[in-house]
């Protein structure tokens, strides 16, 4: 699948399967696209993903309803189908981390 066929699909079908059961519990869901063509590791191979996905909530709470909404067999089939046209799912990984922030002030311009 091409790059803009992924993309395509990924933004007009299975978003709305991620909004659909994120709703009411995530505050932010975001894909980031890998852009760099020929982008290598170190050890010279592509890499073995196309998008970083990001879910935010507001809280662990959210975290955890939103868990129990996405383990329901309905949830697990229908995401499961779509990624299937999508990932090889074996390659899937997910992470909860904890963020820190830096506060970066702008460069004067001449200096």
């Amino acid at each position: 699948m091409s790059r803009e066929a992924f993309i395509e699909h990924y933004e007009t079908h299975h978003r709305k399967i991620g909004e659909k059961y994120l709703a009411g519990f995530a505050t932010k869901y975001q894909r980031r696209y890998l852009q760099s063509a020929g982008l290598r590791d170190q050890e010279g191979d592509d890499p073995p993903f196309d998008v970083l996905m990001e879910i935010w909530y507001p809280d662990q709470d959210a975290l955890n309803g939103a868990m129990a909404v996405l383990s329901t067999d309905e949830a697990q089939a229908e995401i499961a189908a779509d990624e299937e046209r999508l990932f090889d799912r074996d390659l899937i990984r997910s992470y909860t981390v904890e963020e820190y922030e830096s506060e970066m002030l702008a460069a004067e311009v001449g200096t």
